[in-house]
């Protein structure tokens, strides 16, 4: 008796958190290697870059944290640094908002693992997929960025080795994402929106662009959203016989 065949939805939901948590890490262990490297190499002990990946998590803070790290810039001024940077991430939790899971732990800690690429692998996933399968997801993303992290600390410890070309990794795994997003969705607006924002804050505020875009995405996606379809204006439209 053979199995019947996944399409769709379904075929998603078949593919273990393992699987789909690959393509991150295919981006995740290198660019986390650099990481540890370079935080090593601009004075800071080996063990501090693993517990940054651990309890900060947050891969553009974190690399911005070497050169300020290097500069003795104080604790504080690191911390506001992290926090304005990361202010995007407030916007995947409210999309999220009601597919995150009911237990206050469980639901924290996904909203802290809520990375760009984490939370592009989530919204592929059908509406109907289990919490435990994004907490999951969530986590072994995590552990990929720490694993990578940890080795890139230890080899900057113990030699002198400089990494070379390993910085176009997070910019090829966002054009992965992106791809797939649009393979999986018959809808391409939200690529469109997100390339137009992007281009408008890039050429008006480029200092600001990402969190301008974001923002300007979210506006454009939730207006699309009130705008009813044809198909629906026809539905509610009065027929003939209903004006007779």
């Amino acid at each position: 008796m053979t199995k019947p065949t996944l399409v769709g939805d379904d075929a998603s939901l078949s593919r273990t958190p393992w699987l789909l948590s690959l393509p991150v890490a295919m981006g995740y262990i290198p660019l986390g290697m650099v990481f540890g490297f370079l935080f090593v190499q601009a004075g800071g002990p080996w063990w501090l870059a693993i517990a940054s990946s651990v309890v900060v998590y947050a891969g553009a803070a974190q690399f911005m944290m070497v050169p300020m790290l290097a500069a003795g810039l104080p604790l504080a001024t690191i911390a506001l640094a992290t926090a304005v940077i990361n202010l995007r991430h407030v916007f995947y939790g409210l999309s999220l908002l009601d597919r995150l899971p009911k237990p206050w732990s469980a639901k924290a800690y996904m909203v802290f693992g809520l990375t760009d690429e984490t939370y592009s692998v989530l919204t592929t996933l059908p509406a109907h997929t289990s919490t435990q399968h994004m907490l999951a997801i969530t986590a072994l993303n995590q552990a990929w960025w720490v694993a990578g992290s940890a080795v890139g600390a230890l080899v900057g410890a113990r030699a002198q080795v400089q990494l070379v070309g390993l910085d176009f990794a997070l910019g090829a795994l966002f054009a992965v994402l992106a791809v797939e997003q649009w393979r999986s969705s018959s809808n391409s607006h939200a690529l469109w929106t997100a390339l137009a924002s992007y281009a408008l804050a890039l050429w008006l505020v480029p200092q600001q662009a990402l969190l301008v875009a974001i923002a300007l995405s979210v506006a454009v996606g939730l207006w699309l959203q009130r705008v009813p379809k044809p198909s629906q204006t026809r539905a509610q439209s009065p027929t003939d016989k209903d004006i007779l």
